[in-house]
């Protein structure tokens, strides 16, 4: 077999020694464009787990590696003049230029032919090779050659950053936040090796053009650098190396195989050096496609396997990158934090490490941040315990009159089990038992305000005093059996309407009994849908009557709080959204025309609805489709509601057209919660993939939300909050009398299911190498 390999930084080398190892008999050639001791950049980084891998693939380069690794097992948190450090992170740094050096050594032992200084420009050169691996970088000449095959998308982020060195020493993976006359700086550091340190800075292009720095060379550049971080650096210098500030490449292609060519590493995919993985991909790409050629029968199949095999990884990391880098990027959103707070922010910010994974690692900083959260809502008027608190899940909250026990919501879900929108035993015994489970609150599904607003034909109402008489029986049981308070969520279907049940076909129309429908414009959902007539000015007065009197009937049924929804592309909805309102009249167009009507209906509904009793709304914060509304848009109806009187925006997202593609994910709508909560400075509540109470504590620590609504794990398990109250010893939440031996059980049983929950997990988590060397450092004990 004959392999080329185009470029020879670590993905092309270690692509080279895996093969060569595989098959020692195989023409393996690395062509490399710079010479062999060339190198930008200063460090890279590694975890434990990632080396882990290094030792089981290539034994004799990674013993080499480890020996010139600088470990360290903290990350430092620089804020306001406070330092955060949070362990067991288990990191190694290398200079980059000895890991290039070490691959290069193991490749020629190994008889790989290493060619530098050649650029490669034409496949023709290799047309009796067998396999060709283009690894040349993020400005791939071949991937670029053949772009219309590889289908790259390159997302250039707004972020300016530049890579530089120092002489600090580093005992922790550091990150700095400075603030500064033109805005916010940041720096990412850590050491590689004794006396090395790598040091990227960044910054949002508004503060860089304030700094001046538009325009300035390298030396200059980093002497202004200096000097905004010289509280931390003293008097080590900054040293440069091609340290031009740039905007970061996030790159993904379509396709990685072009016949008997595959891309590796930063010419396929990139990640943002916020989470440290760019070198790790690369390497774990050569893994990859050593492992496929090792199975597939011909290069071909191998090559399918390996784009196959491991696209989904490489898309999990990325996703995490996109998460980290996102929140970089708009850093100012927290930068009125308290110190603890932000900092909890930046340890969780990709989703990857949570509050419970913080609670083994570092009790002591996750009562801080307790403490922290805590003292907040003491602020706000509640007696709680500061010393010993809760945990943020249960602690209270309130909005008007109306104070929770905890932040858990059971989110609002369609049952489509009414019959002429008439609730039944089931909505009864559905919405009962989830508030005996002790939620703190518990949302209707849509309740829609007439015949004619319904999606589906077993949608529930709330236009009859048949239908508010079953909605009140339902509100007295929860009132009388729980603590929980309930919220009357109201909406009209709009071109949504006259579907199937969710289990029929979902958005499908109906092929019999539809009834008329109407939208801000007369567009069908689905090409075959039902055309929506466009809503006149008399019609649209009408829908107002009826979100008025269905409020009215909702406040004679004893209903805590009042929801109206204008989100998933229903009547409101369509409204707000440019893709779905093509109206020319005062009502499309603009943002603030889009707004008019959904405002109006809302401001009468407030109008209705009493004074101390608390209003939210449901709005998608992005359509997920290109020209639609987008988070910042969002910030703007948050804005626009809050005037008129809104206690909490209730974030969800897309649903608006068939065209809108989700980034779905754990949690993946929540930084539409928190954009709007940190920008907009409105109440929020988040909702969307997830799962468990640890989640919820993660994202009401970071202040992405206030609350936090959970559907399907609500669905599997009514209990799911007072379960998660024994788990972090909330006596004090809500048990009825008939169940409280059972809470009392649950109580005990969960002390000691804690307890070996934590001790399996911190007896399975591997010693970090910076634990084994700090051991191994240790004196013997004298005999």
């Amino acid at each position: 077999m004959k392999i080329a390999i185009i470029g020879g930084g670590p993905a092309g080398l270690y692509s080279a020694i895996l093969l060569k190892k595989q098959r020692p008999q195989a023409e393996i050639t690395v062509y490399e464009r710079n010479r062999p001791d060339d190198t930008f950049g200063f460090g890279v980084v590694f975890s434990d787990a990632t080396l882990d891998n290094f030792e089981k693939y290539d034994l004799p380069s990674y013993q080499r590696i480890t020996q010139e690794f600088a470990y360290w097992d903290d990350i430092a948190v620089h804020f306001r003049g406070t330092v955060h450090r949070v362990g067991g992170n288990g990191f190694c740094g290398c200079s980059r230029r000895t890991l290039l050096m070490i691959l290069q050594d193991r490749a020629r032992e190994l008889g790989v032919h290493l060619l530098f200084e050649v650029d490669i420009t034409d496949e023709a050169r290799f047309a009796d090779a067998d396999l060709i691996v283009l690894a040349d970088g993020i400005n791939s000449h071949f991937r670029n050659k053949y772009i219309e095959h590889f289908a790259p998308e390159v997302d250039l982020r707004s972020n300016k950053f530049t890579w530089m060195g120092s002489t600090k020493p580093l005992d922790a993976f550091t990150f700095l936040f400075q603030e500064t006359e033109w805005g916010p700086f940041i720096a990412h550091a850590y050491q590689y090796e004794a006396g090395r340190s790598t040091w990227i800075f960044e910054t949002d292009p508004e503060t860089f053009k304030r700094a001046g720095l538009e325009g300035l060379g390298e030396q200059e550049s980093a002497d202004r650098m200096h000097d905004i971080f010289k509280g931390f650096l003293g008097d080590h210098k900054l040293l440069i190396n091609r340290s031009m500030w740039r905007n970061f490449p996030m790159i993904r292609n379509k396709r990685w195989v072009k016949d008997n060519m595959v891309l590796l590493g930063d010419a396929k995919a990139t990640a943002h050096f916020s989470i440290g993985s760019g070198t790790k991909l690369a390497m774990e790409d050569a893994i990859a496609l050593y492992d496929a050629m090792a199975k597939a029968p011909t290069v071909e199949a191998a090559l399918h396997d390996y784009e196959h095999g491991r696209r989904e990884e490489v898309e999990k990391i990325q996703h995490s990158a996109d998460v980290s880098l996102v929140w970089f990027e708009h850093v100012d959103r927290f930068w009125d934090f308290d110190p603890v707070q932000f900092a909890f922010g930046v340890m969780t910010r990709a989703k990857a490490i949570t509050y419970d994974n913080l609670t083994l690692r570092a009790p002591d900083f996750v009562k801080e941040v307790d403490k922290s959260f805590a003292q907040k809502v003491q602020a706000q008027g509640f007696d709680v315990d500061v010393d010993k608190p809760e945990v943020p899940m249960f602690q209270p909250f309130k909005m008007r009159d109306m104070v929770l026990a905890n932040r858990a919501v059971v989110s609002p879900m369609c049952m489509y089990s009414a019959e002429e929108g008439v609730p039944n035993d089931f909505h009864l015994v559905h919405y009962g038992s989830r508030a005996i489970g002790g939620a703190g609150l518990v949302f209707t599904e849509m309740v829609c305000v007439g015949r004619d607003a319904r999606i589906t034909p077993g949608c529930a109402g709330l236009w009859t005093d048949e239908q508010e008489a079953q909605w009140k029986r339902i509100v007295d049981f929860v009132h009388s059996t729980s603590a929980a308070k309930i919220c009357l969520q109201l909406g009209h279907a709009g071109r949504k309407g006259a579907t199937k049940l969710m289990w029929d076909g979902m958005d499908r129309p109906l092929a019999d009994g539809a009834w008329d429908i109407v939208s801000a414009s007369p567009l069908p959902y689905y090409p075959d849908s039902q055309v929506p007539a466009e809503i006149d000015r008399a019609a649209m007065d009408r829908v107002k009557a009826e979100f008025v009197a269905a409020t009215i009937r909702g406040e004679r049924c004893g209903f805590d709080m009042l929801e109206m929804h204008t989100a998933h592309g229903y009547l409101l909805a369509s409204f707000l959204s440019p893709l779905t309102n093509k109206r020319t009249d005062e009502y499309g167009g603009s943002l603030e025309n889009r707004l008019r009507f959904p405002l109006e209906v809302f401001e009468a509904m407030r109008a209705a609805w009493p004074a101390h009793k608390p209003m939210s709304v449901r709005f998608s914060a992005t359509d997920w489709a290109e020209g639609g509304n987008t988070g910042d848009d969002a910030v703007q109806i948050a804005r626009a509601f809050a005037e008129a009187g809104v206690d909490l925006a209730d974030i969800s997202t897309g649903q608006t057209v068939k065209e809108s593609r989700p980034i779905y994910g754990r949690m993946f709508q929540t930084p539409f919660s928190d954009q709007v909560r940190n920008e907009a400075r409105v109440a929020t509540m988040c909702v969307g993939n997830i799962t468990s109470a640890d989640q919820v504590n993660t994202i009401l620590a970071a202040g992405r939300a206030d609350l936090v609504a959970l559907g399907r794990p609500h669905l599997t398990d009514p209990s799911f909050t007072i379960k998660a109250a024994a788990w972090y010893g909330a006596k004090d939440a809500y048990c009825p009398p008939q169940y409280m031996p059972g809470k009392d059980q649950i109580f005990r049983n969960s002390v000691r299911d804690k307890q070996d929950f934590e001790d399996l997990k911190i007896k399975a988590k591997p010693k970090t190498r910076a634990e084994m060397r700090a051991e191994a450092a240790k004196p013997l004990a004298a005999e």
